[in-house]
């Protein structure tokens, strides 16, 4: 009698998927076994949760929650990719508090409502043998703003202010001072009262413990691109004269290092921070006084420094997005060279960066060179969902895709 032939199913997942052995995204096939294995495809361990490889799914706004609830469309967004051969995936800007989304359409975590959604997606992207992790996030003085396509095609310019008519909550968006990002197309912010800072590092930390519940395996909180972590780091955004602000780098590193402090106390996963390490504004970091003109890679690395001592076991470099009249050279990996200084500075750091990466060979001699340790894409995956296959093609090596799919890689 033949032996029967079984669809294995992924054991204890909420609903039938067949078992992919091995696992979409590792190596694939005995020709494989003998050749150097590229950096890509290598495994990272970090506090024992291992990434089958460096090629993660980079946090995407994706401006179609229903009132911070995750629906549908991030389950197949975001599923789509861990069915493609990512080693992780990242849930968009989590708001922990409903002032704190971008939009009005931005995912949130300040409701035990949220949790459900979240967690439907991550055992879907578990059931595929990928990590998934959630960005927290508060937009600061950037919040209440519309989604980009809405905006453009009313015609009034990028990101205007999404009034109380149009679900938006201009009335109520902080930042560190009451500067805004730019004046009339982004909100007026109130200065956040040392109350106000406190309650919204209790929302980080009540918001970690959902997603703790959702099944996450990291957090990276947000620290970039001139939301609210990112508006207290820098010089240009933060004008306080307490304990939070003003020139004193260590009164603006306070937040965000009380924050971790916080964090790591609860969270036992890995945990990022993904950071700006540039406001790319004109002139340099600081004048020949020593006074501080902007946030730049020097005090990047001193915030590195003092994260890793924190706990934090990687920072997502990218730069940018606080200054509104910055001028940047975009080219294809113009922000590595920030992640390499970081790396440099702190070679026990894991770091990934970002930034116009399309090439697999672009990306493996990052990695090789020692530049960075994990490569984030976004709209390199967006164009091409399946870019792990076809860079694992163009390395000289093959990576299992989901047995759903073999039929159209087996003969490549």
């Amino acid at each position: 009698m033949s032996p029967l032939i079984i669809n294995k199913a992924v054991p204890g997942a909420r609903e039938f998927y067949p078992l992919n052995e091995p696992e979409i995204g590792t190596l694939w096939r005995p020709d494989c076994q003998d050749r150097e294995v590229p950096k890509l495809f290598q495994p990272l361990t970090i506090r024992g949760i291992t990434f089958k490889n460096r090629i993660w799914v980079s946090p995407m706004c994706q401006y179609s929650a229903d009132n911070g609830h995750l629906t549908e469309w991030h389950l197949v967004h975001l599923g789509g990719f861990a069915t493609r051969g990512v080693g992780a995936v990242t849930v968009e800007a989590t708001a922990v508090v409903p002032e704190g989304r971008i939009s009005p359409e931005d995912s949130g975590l300040w409701t035990d409502t949220q949790i459900d959604p979240l967690r439907r997606i991550v055992s879907f992207v578990h059931a595929q043998a990928t990590k998934i992790g959630i960005q927290l996030a508060h937009a600061g003085r950037k919040a209440s703003t519309h989604a980009p396509w809405i905006e453009e095609a009313a015609g009034r310019g990028t990101l205007s202010i999404a009034t109380k008519e149009e679900n938006g909550w201009p009335d109520e968006v902080y930042g560190p001072s009451t500067l805004s990002y730019k004046d009339g197309k982004y909100p007026n912010p109130k200065e956040m009262t040392e109350s106000d800072i406190n309650k919204v590092v209790d929302a980080f930390i009540a918001s970690t413990k959902r997603a703790e519940q959702a099944g996450f395996d990291f957090i990276e909180v947000h620290g970039a691109h001139g939301y609210l972590i990112h508006s207290f780091l820098s010089p240009l955004s933060n004008t306080r004269n307490d304990a939070y602000g003003g020139q004193s780098l260590e009164n603006r590193l306070r937040f965000i290092c009380t924050l971790v402090q916080r964090l790591r106390e609860i969270w036992s996963k890995p945990l990022f921070v993904r950071i700006s390490a540039t406001d790319w504004a004109e002139g340099p970091e600081k004048d020949s006084d020593g006074k501080w003109l902007q946030w730049g890679i020097e005090q990047s690395t001193i915030l590195a420094t003092r994260l890793q001592t924190l706990g934090v076991d990687l920072i997502d470099c990218s730069t940018g997005g606080n200054w509104a009249s910055q001028k940047i050279p975009v080219a294809p990996g113009y922000q590595v060279p920030f992640a390499a200084q970081l790396k440099k500075a702190l070679p026990d750091l894991l770091v990934g960066t970002v930034g116009l990466i399309t090439e697999a060979e672009q990306a493996e001699s990052f990695l090789k060179e020692g530049k960075a340790d994990v490569i984030l894409l976004a709209r390199a995956l967006l164009r091409d969902p399946h870019w792990p296959l076809h860079a694992a093609r163009k390395l000289g090596v093959k990576i299992k895709p989901a047995g759903q799919y073999e039929r159209a890689w087996a003969a490549l």
